[in-house]
């Protein structure tokens, strides 16, 4: 790629030679090497972008970039490079952050112009909702990519996880890759840190799905108006400014698309029994932009009628848009069957027959800690999920109250240095939807995690004073297998199938799944501690 097709690419961004000079044309005509944010590993000849809004300002390593031998600096102001040996030119760009993500987009070869790509969106059930796409579409005979929390598969890659959303730069390598490889369906979640850092601007998405929303993040946005204008923006990318935010970012996105193009290139997939989700479903349909609504409760194009919930799983007759076709889904919950609504409702529109829907549904394959059934003791059942957010963990237990017969437990605790404002939450919701709970650890990061279940406890002694304290996570779940009898059910919330626990900037092999087997082998065998 050369200089001159890397600014062409930057499409809707304003972009400046920083000064004219003779040898323009020829610096133009310069071959770029590769896209990096990152001066300490910038390669020779490598366009380097100057991002702000992060832990550090990338304009103060232009200098280093330079020297390194990047044949180009992107910066949204002119960076200092005196006392740069031949210094790059410099490209003036309105948004480095969008701009790395378009060039990006065109040094790969825009990949995700050559596959069907699924964004999905909203507080809880992006991952589960990738999976179950990914599942339809490979019953529809489809080779087919997940980018998510869970990490990156594809044929026989797997990448572990770093983000949910990667980096611009790594996100498009990797859908360059995907296609080279012959996949043509790719599931990817979208974080509301990646709209807002605008990661995914230049995909052109063939459908946008929005599960739910609820509190969250609140450590990162500051207030749910801004959370949820982050949110509606992957839809609508001139929103406007929420409460809190630059003004320069709303500006900007009054008039850009943050998906690099029309906001109505696909179709919308929207679950409206949500109100975030309503609005943003009646705001497209205003736009005439196509969208295809689900729920239980409200009319909507995609819904369900139950005929079965059980621990094991559920099932209904699944309408979709007047085709219908029974479902068994083999996972437990409401909440799960809206995340099949989600993922039927989006397969469907992009032309998978109702047939694999429903074989898609039946044999799909989550990852662990997503309301995963633990090998039960003494009559009891023990579940492990992810659920880390008040609403999630209210929908877990929702799930579970009317299939336990005995007592319904609750473990869990709240992640440190995150939102502060879930704890309280969490307790409370725990307090008033189980019979007891373990407060415990989840990943303290740099929080004394004595402090974090105090801030729980104010929540939970709202309604209930029928809880314990055990520090220690794996002694608390030995301690809360232990006691279960026949008919009880223990919910162990938070971490769902994260294999390690973050502890003072140190993460430690640790396992839910695996701890919760093991304190069923341990009662097994008759062991008290």
């Amino acid at each position: 790629m050369r200089l001159s097709e890397l600014i062409e690419s930057i499409n809707g961004v304003p972009v400046y030679a920083a000064k004219r000079r003779s040898g323009e044309k020829k610096a133009a005509e310069t071959e770029i090497t590769g896209i990096s944010d990152d001066s300490r590993y910038i390669g020779r000849g490598e366009a380097f972008f100057a991002l702000g809004g992060g832990s550090a300002d990338g304009r103060d390593f232009a200098a280093e970039a330079a020297r390194k031998g990047a044949a180009a600096i992107v910066a949204e102001t002119p960076v200092d490079l005196s006392g740069t040996e031949n210094p790059p030119p410099q490209i003036l760009v309105k948004d480095a952050r969008e701009a790395i993500a378009l060039a990006a987009c065109a040094f790969y070869g825009n990949p995700a112009k050559k596959m069907r790509v699924a964004g999905v969106t909203g507080t809880n059930g992006k991952t589960t909702v990738t999976y179950l796409l990914a599942s339809v579409f490979e019953a529809a005979g489809e080779k087919t990519g997940i980018i998510g929390t869970t990490g990156i598969f594809y044929g026989g890659t797997r990448i572990a996880p770093e983000l949910t959303t990667p980096d611009p730069v790594f996100l498009q390598k990797t859908l360059a890759d995907m296609a080279k490889q012959g996949v043509t369906f790719v599931a990817m979640e979208v974080s509301a840190h990646a709209v807002w850092y605008k990661k995914t601007a230049g995909i052109p998405f063939a459908a946008k799905i929005f599960t739910n929303f609820s509190q969250d993040h609140l450590d990162f946005f500051g207030n749910m108006q801004t959370y949820r204008k982050t949110k509606e923006r992957f839809f609508f990318p001139e929103t406007g400014k929420a409460e809190g935010e630059p003004a320069d970012v709303a500006e900007e996105n009054k008039t850009e698309d943050a998906s690099g193009e029309k906001a109505n290139g696909g179709i919308f997939v929207v679950g409206t029994d949500d109100e975030t989700g309503k609005k943003i479903a009646d705001e497209a349909k205003k736009r005439r932009i196509k969208t295809l609504t689900y729920g239980l409760e409200n009319p909507s194009d995609v819904f369900a009628v139950i005929t079965d919930e059980s621990v094991s799983g559920s099932k209904f007759l699944l309408n979709l848009s007047d085709e219908l076709c029974r479902v068994t889904l083999r996972l437990a919950g409401r909440h799960n069957i809206y995340n099949a609504l989600a993922a039927a409702g989006c397969a469907f529109a992009l032309g998978a027959p109702p047939k694999a829907v429903a074989e898609g549904l039946k044999n799909a394959v989550l990852p662990k800690g997503r309301l995963q059934r633990v090998r039960g003791v003494n009559g009891a059942e023990i579940f492990v999920d992810f659920a880390h957010t008040p609403d999630g963990l209210d929908k877990s237990l929702e799930t579970l109250k009317p299939l336990c017969k005995g007592k319904l437990y609750c473990l869990f605790g709240c992640g440190g240095n995150r939102d502060r404002g879930k704890r309280a939450q969490m307790g409370a919701v725990a307090a008033k939807k189980a019979d007891f709970s373990y407060l415990t650890s989840d990943n303290p990061r740099y929080e004394d995690p004595s402090d974090i279940i105090r801030e729980i406890e104010t929540g939970y002694r709202r309604f209930s004073e029928n809880y314990a304290v055990l520090t220690d996570r794996k002694k608390a779940i030995f301690y809360a297998v232990k006691f279960l009898k026949k008919g009880d059910i223990l919910l162990i919330a938070g971490k769902g199938g994260e294999e390690t626990q973050e502890i003072m900037g140190i993460r430690y092999e640790y396992d839910d799944v695996k701890t919760a087997e093991e304190a069923v082998e341990a009662r097994k065998r008759g062991e008290t501690d």
